[in-house]
């Protein structure tokens, strides 16, 4: 025991770092199974390098016989460099850091050498001839007609990675949901394509992990060269690790069970990529002599955080039992601001952040990536610098954005039929496909408008006159003034809506692209000032990633500001329907995962909290997130809340609903364009009926239910 004292004062005077008791056992548990629940802000990573350092100046292992598998590539350097400062004399004979992808595709690599299997790789690499994205785009199109938008390209590789880290049987391929036409199809095409094109094996980053658990099953000599190669494995941020990753592990632990695994089921947030935090609460079941240590001191956060969101994060039922706790002293109690109007909230943040005396001591936090749009327009006005973490700069190419940018330009000139090719099915005016082609022939220094009046059914010329009456309405008007006219006179907001039915777009997101054009248009005085400004966002959005290390506000998703901390955190758009979505009050495991990502949150904050709503968006009432209810109520518990819960389940896993008096009985009740109230999603108007399915407008989107499931439980009754 001496000795083992020795190590922790000898660090603590060359280092200055000092550990807690449950730190030091987790440091000296170096034998078997050990899993490390460490709560926000407990100091993972330095008990982590503390007990690497332990195992080779005390214990005598070789620095290579020890293995850490980290999340991220980034993670994966932030440990290296900071063991290299913690013991710099082990540098060069360093630890082995690395991401489970990279020790996956080690593997995979020397399998395919050794029986010559000849592959390239078709995601992260530039030089390879095919590119996944590319591929998948190139499918769709084929499977559908259509040109994929970038939001569907982001749901199907989601769809295809889940469905791989899960390890999903192809069979049951066909039960996991995509959103996406033709998603079943288009992955089955893609693997037979990877496997059968260019006289090699394509692959991409989620088929290294597959292939590599493949090997680890089927290769004895390869699996027992790297459980050789290895005495102690550590893992970090394992709540975020999916299933063939665990396998992996698994089995390269399997002859010593060394294995320290850290993580924090209440952080678990990444289920929709297949994370699997089920596996932690199952630890035991797979390593029954485990230790299991709980990490419940909170070094980061206030005290008035961090007793707010340890009671917050009680409400979930499915999680290890802890107590996070901090000895920091009071600062302040959480702030709570409910703006009257949607529009108010960036002009807010302005007002509290341009007083601070370091914007690097800022954060502002957001579900959607969506949301940071009219924040970089206002930050941006009001010459606040900004970074923004994993930023997205889709909303610029958005075929929305691009239609209005047309619209635009037509009413400069009405003779350029390229521009007009790119909107005339938006346009309230039935043009074929021929008739288009036909137009094009025409010559180009005359009105298309003159041209459709020549081409087209003399009944069309009413329809064509006051479609170009609205195109010369915009010469000369205030940007503001051109969306009014382009949504009205036009009629694109209904052409939206008719888009959103007919292909199950969600349409309150098409909608909401229009109203942050608005906001942007609202001061400027032409509509060249528009384009170029929306240039220019596109411009500093995209220079923001150059300026992490400099003194700016941060601007990240709840899910990617995982791991960082900020004396001042504002979380905004803090309203039901984006957290929690209307989805996640369907289901239990849902709500529970927006909880801990609402956690996530507010567990980046240092000093100083704020959570931001609003009573209106786009001129609608809106409802203040349950869970910043939540908070009130913990920090004003005189203050009765009610909370919407999600719905209980039979044994048959069917929701247990009481019986309502006013439900419609009958399906003759039921008719296209009335308004109904629905027990789950709120209200809404039917769109579409048939004998056994109704389609509801919601204000979330489009929702197709089983008719005979809403009489027999109630569901509906007329509003």
């Amino acid at each position: 025991m001496f000795r083992k004292e020795k190590f922790f004062d000898r660090k603590k005077k060359e280092l200055g770092v000092s550990l807690n008791e449950v730190q030091k056992k987790a440091v000296l548990h170096t034998e078997g199974p050990l899993l490390l629940l460490a709560s926000p802000g407990s100091g993972k990573t330095t008990t982590t390098i503390m007990r690497i350092g332990y195992l080779i100046e005390e214990k005598g292992v070789h620095p290579t016989r020890i293995k850490a598998v980290t999340f991220s590539k980034a993670a994966a350097n932030d440990m290296r460099q900071r063991f290299q400062r913690f013991f710099p004399e082990y540098t060069d004979q360093s630890v082995d850091f690395s991401t489970i992808h990279s020790l996956a595709f080690e593997v995979v690599r020397e399998y395919f050498y050794k029986n010559r299997v000849s592959y390239q790789i078709i995601e992260g690499n530039k030089e390879a001839p095919i590119q996944k994205t590319a591929l998948i785009k190139q499918l769709f199109n084929r499977f559908t007609n259509e040109i994929m938008s970038e939001d569907q390209l982001e749901e199907l590789t989601t769809f295809i990675s889940f469905i791989k880290n899960k390890m999903v049987p192809r069979k049951d391929w066909e039960t996991v949901n995509c959103g996406v036409p033709s998603a079943l199809q288009i992955f089955q095409e893609y693997e037979n394509y990877k496997k059968s094109a260019m006289g090699k094996l394509l692959l991409d980053f989620d088929d290294m992990l597959t292939i590599a658990n493949d090997v680890f099953h089927k290769d004895a000599s390869l699996l027992r060269k790297y459980q050789q190669r290895y005495d102690y494995v550590l893992t970090d941020e394992s709540q975020d690790t999916s299933m063939v990753q665990h396998s992996i592990i698994e089995k390269l632990v399997k002859p010593h069970r060394n294995l320290y695994v850290v993580a924090d089921d209440d952080q678990s947030i990444y289920t929709w990529r297949a994370a699997e935090p089920q596996y932690l609460l199952d630890f035991k079941q797979v390593y029954p002599d485990a230790a299991i240590l709980m990490m419940e001191q909170n070094y980061r956060s206030s005290k008035e955080i961090v007793d707010t969101a340890n009671q917050f994060i009680k409400q979930n039922k499915h999680r290890y039992i802890k107590n996070m706790f901090t000895e920091n002293p009071s600062h302040q109690p959480i702030m709570i601001a409910n703006l009257d109007d949607f529009a108010q909230q960036a002009s807010y943040l302005v007002g509290k952040i341009a007083g601070l005396d370091h914007y690097k001591d800022a954060a502002v936090l957001f579900r959607n990536n969506s949301s940071s749009i009219l924040l970089v327009n206002e930050f941006e006005r009001a010459g606040i610098p900004f970074y923004i973490k994993d930023h997205d700069n889709r909303f610029f190419s958005h075929w929305v954005v691009k239609d209005i940018l047309n619209f635009m330009r037509l009413s400069y000139s009405d003779k350029r039929v390229d521009i007009f090719e790119q909107i005339y099915k938006k346009l309230p005016i039935f043009i074929t496909k021929e008739k288009m082609a036909e137009l094009k022939q025409y010559p180009h220094n005359v009105s298309v408008f003159d041209h459709l009046l020549k081409i087209m059914d003399p009944k069309r010329a009413e329809q064509i006159t006051e479609c170009r009456l609205a195109f010369v309405m915009m010469k000369g008007k205030r940007p503001f003034e051109v969306m009014k006219i382009i949504r009205g006179v036009l009629g694109y907001e209904k052409t939206l809506e008719k888009i959103a039915k007919n292909l199950k777009f969600n349409k309150d997101y098409l909608l909401g692209i229009l109203h942050t054009l608005e906001q942007i248009a609202e001061p400027l005085k032409t509509m060249e000032e528009f384009a170029a400004r929306l240039e220019h966002l596109r411009k500093v959005i995209h220079s923001s990633k150059f300026k992490k290390n400099d003194n700016v506000v941060t601007l990240s998703t709840f899910h990617s500001s995982k791991g960082l901390e900020f004396k001042n955190v504002y979380m905004i758009d803090l309203i039901q329907g984006v957290i929690p979505t209307d989805d996640d009050l369907e289901d239990t495991d849902l709500l529970e995962e927006a909880v801990r990502l609402f956690y996530v949150g507010m567990t980046r904050a240092k000093s100083n909290l704020e959570l931001i709503t609003y009573k209106k968006q786009f001129g609608k009432s809106v409802r203040p997130s349950q869970f910043v209810l939540d908070v009130k109520k913990i920090i004003t518990p005189s203050v009765k809340i009610h909370r919407r819960e999600p719905l209980k389940r039979n044994q048959a896993g069917n929701p247990i609903i009481p019986a309502n008096p006013h439900a419609v009985k009958s399906p003759e009740a039921l008719k296209e364009d009335i308004t109904v109230k629905h027990r789950v999603f709120g209200t809404g108007t039917i769109v579409q009926l048939d004998q056994e399915h109704i389609e509801i407008q919601f204000q979330r989107g489009i929702k197709k239910l089983s008719i005979k499931t809403c009489l027999e439980m109630g569901l509906l009754e007329i509003v």
